[in-house]
């Protein structure tokens, strides 16, 4: 069990029978009546976003969330299969498990992937990833001097801001958590 007053970002808990991660907290104390701690909790199946106020003693029991390593392999079309790299057991999800992370996932790449009670919930590709870029205005002389920007669309279809000097097929590393460029490989 843990306690409202010991929320942190990224928490897994249990309300209602249903698993929510806490993407924001705050206590409050106000000069009047009791403190509080005031929270944006994110449903881990469904992905809906709730803010709710809590007193700091009420308790929670924490969810177990498992996370596994795999392998993206391919896309049908519909759904998207994944390999477990120790068991090689492959296991399909749909569009909606997968949104977030297409932007940064080509075949063949590493990712992690969540569970909760054996059903996968959530895929992370990698923190950093090379990808090449696809589509970019061209770079003209004298543009490496300033710090301006301009927009690219990788090989993924992500589209990101990157420095005047990258070209088309130039291979750049990207940051997925923030989806910014790092630098040109």
């Amino acid at each position: 069990m843990v306690s409202a007053g010991d929320f942190k970002k990224g928490l897994t808990i249990e309300i209602d029978g249903q698993v929510w991660v806490v993407v924001d907290f705050q206590h409050v104390k106000p000069g009047k009546g009791a403190a509080f701690v005031r929270t944006k909790l994110k449903n881990i199946m469904q992905g809906n976003v709730l803010e709710r106020t809590f007193s700091p003693t009420d308790k929670f029991p924490k969810a177990h969330v498992e996370t596994k390593s795999m392998e993206y392999l391919y896309s049908d079309g519909e759904l998207y299969y994944f390999m477990d790299q120790e068991t090689y057991e492959q296991i399909p999800l749909n569009h909606s498990q997968v949104e977030d992370a297409l932007n940064y996932i080509k075949e063949n790449m590493p990712v992690t992937i969540k569970f909760f009670k054996g059903q996968a919930f959530s895929v992370e590709p990698p923190n950093f990833v090379e990808l090449v870029v696809a589509e970019t205005e061209p770079g003209f002389k004298g543009d490496t001097a300033t710090a301006g920007s301009k927009p690219a669309i990788l090989e993924t279809g992500a589209k990101i801001m990157v420095p005047l000097f990258v070209n088309q097929g130039d291979k750049i590393r990207v940051d997925t958590r923030t989806g910014e460029y790092m630098e040109r490989v």
